[in-house]
């Protein structure tokens, strides 16, 4: 974790878990739709101390994707996905990227 300290963190709200570096935050524009919830979301390039969950197709804002949900590897709180697939051409810059809910993200540090 030294190796991280010179770099705002974005972390888990609920166990302070770092999980993106501030250099991989692409996005705060994106809205999620999750349990009957819209929210703000944060996209990142990259995300870490996470695990990614089973795989499925999924209907969101902007078409049918394949995605995984992931969570934080420390408390196992759900942060939001990953982008596996887009189905749409248009959509495929966000494969590979992480989409994860403005309300699991601790103040960055």
């Amino acid at each position: 974790m030294a190796e991280l300290s010179d770099h705002p963190l974005f972390s888990c709200r609920n166990c302070r878990n770092p999980f993106a570096l501030r250099r991989d935050l692409l996005s705060k524009d994106f809205l999620v739709n999750s349990n009957g919830k819209t929210g703000p979301a944060y996209m990142f390039a990259h995300a870490m101390n996470i695990i990614v969950g089973q795989k499925e197709d999924r209907k969101l804002i902007t078409g049918l994707f394949t995605v995984a949900d992931i969570y934080c590897s420390n408390c196992g709180e759900t942060l939001g996905w990953k982008y596996v697939r887009a189905y749409d051409d248009r959509q495929k810059f966000k494969e590979g990227r992480f989409i994860i809910e403005r309300a699991k993200i601790a103040k960055e540090y």
